[in-house]
């Protein structure tokens, strides 16, 4: 798995693999947060920062949301 983006086939595997989906999941979450909290030092120099940390903050709820089902339940979301 890189550590920059997401591959196609990192993709692929998170489909068939409910482990690699919760790490794959969780390593972004941790990404995600990292770039809220350089974003907030930012949000007074850029108007449009605010609206971005608002849909950055949305998206890291719904993902923390999807890992902690998936840690509850132990079998994790169904592959499309």
């Amino acid at each position: 798995m890189s550590d920059e983006i997401v591959s196609e086939e990192d993709l692929a595997r998170a489909r068939q693999d409910p482990a690699f989906r919760q790490e794959l999941m969780a390593k972004n979450l941790d990404k995600l947060l990292g770039a809220l909290n350089r974003a907030k030092q930012d949000r007074n120099k850029n108007p449009e920062m605010a609206r971005q940390m608002r849909e950055g903050v949305d998206l890291a709820v719904r993902l923390a949301d999807r890992l902690q089902r998936e840690d509850e339940s132990g079998n994790g979301p169904q592959a499309a």
